[in-house]
């Protein structure tokens, strides 16, 4: 607030107007800092009656007042700092206009949102170490798993000795929950790493198409043990050849894909690429750089016509966290690969989004920045 639109051009305070303002305001002289004036909110918000604090210096209920002030009035913006009288303590936010030697400040008490924002910075803080540490140590939680596979499937070989029917299958059931565990504690650590900002960016040129086969290959054995049709359309594209992140891009389409193919119990899977146009780019919150064509940008879609997903099950999709409350854990799973897949996504200056409808099928769609200098003017 700007104190000197109160005061009319013979300097003659217009003090029934400040007397009502919603801040506490004084008239505080420059020199000295001796309080002058005072409104009512003031003798509210200290705690100290009207006439009490025309006896006072600013600086004996603001720490550094005076400082402030001077801070405040040069450089014309509110500063943050800390008031004190008697045991209360409390954070203001004070802003101060100079005028023949006196400044005119109001103060707002502040306490409450700082209070609010350092437990903000607090949490964001101890949400990235918990990150951080758990990156670090995902092989310590792994190794275990891993040990119990192997020896699982050692027994189930008959390397340590010819078992029972009935020991194979407890062999057999023990083997597939450990693969399933660690399925999940793969995707567990991909999404704290990612969270944590801990993953570094390598921008390249490389080849989506020869990306695309390689994410298809991976997982050609669940593929073929469906017999799921997989098709590709790579014709509408002006280049193959795109600059981005391919690591991060291969991690977003090998979540999708599997989803996908979990989705998709008989049928087909179709990925489809397109240079979107820069109207659809807007539509999904991209601002297009300078100068952008058509071709600045890509949108890969993966269609399947498997079961698709219920309405309560794509609340929140996208946020792990929001799933935890939700007893299946196929749900929570699946959460956490596509929030990986949109904080990478996030981090390549792209979007992502689905359609699904049940019993017809799922579409994820995404758009992403395919050109050097697009990227570079977007981060």
């Amino acid at each position: 607030m700007n104190l000197l639109n109160l005061i009319n051009p013979n300097g003659v305070n217009k003090k029934e107007v400040l007397q009502y303002l919603p801040d506490a305001v004084f008239v505080v002289e420059e020199e000295v800092g001796r309080i002058l004036w005072a409104n009512k909110k003031a003798s509210m918000m200290f705690g100290v009656e009207v006439e009490e604090l025309c006896n006072m210096n600013f600086d004996e209920i603001v720490v550094k007042g005076m400082e402030l002030a001077e801070q405040s009035s040069y450089k014309d913006v509110s500063v943050i700092g800390g008031a004190s009288v008697g045991e209360k303590e409390f954070f203001i936010e004070l802003s101060a206009n100079l005028l023949e030697n006196q400044y005119f400040i109001s103060i707002r008490d502040v306490t409450e949102m700082t209070h609010i924002l350092a437990q903000a910075e607090k949490t964001g803080r101890l949400n990235k170490d918990k990150n951080l540490m758990l990156t670090k140590l995902s092989s310590e939680f792994k190794s275990p798993i891993q040990s119990i596979l192997g020896f699982s499937q050692a027994l189930n070989d008959g390397l340590g000795g010819e078992i029972n029917d009935k020991q194979r299958k407890y062999v057999r059931i023990i083997n597939k929950n450990a693969t399933e565990l660690l399925y999940f504690m793969d995707k567990f650590f991909e999404f704290a790493q990612v969270e944590s900002k801990l993953y570094q960016k390598h921008m390249q040129s490389f080849d989506i198409t020869e990306l695309i086969q390689s994410v298809i290959r991976e997982n050609e054995v669940t593929i073929t043990t469906k017999k799921l049709n997989i098709t590709t359309n790579f014709e509408n594209i002006a280049s193959k050849n795109i600059y981005s992140d391919e690591n991060a891009l291969k991690i977003i389409l090998q979540n999708i894909i599997e989803i996908s193919i979990k989705l998709t119990e008989i049928g087909s899977i179709s990925i489809d690429l397109y240079n979107p146009s820069l109207s659809d780019v807007e539509d999904v919150g991209i601002t297009p750089i300078k100068n952008a064509t058509e071709t600045s940008y890509m949108m890969i879609r993966i269609s399947d016509n498997g079961i698709g997903l219920q309405e309560n099950d794509v609340d929140g999709i996208f946020e792990p966290y929001t799933q935890l409350d939700k007893t299946n854990k196929k749900n929570l799973v699946r959460s956490i690969s596509l929030g990986s897949a949109k904080e990478l996504i996030k981090a390549l200056n792209g979007a992502i989004w689905l359609q699904t409808e049940v019993m017809k099928g799922t579409v994820f769609s995404m758009i992403i920045p395919v050109e050097n200098g697009a990227v570079q003017q977007d981060e």
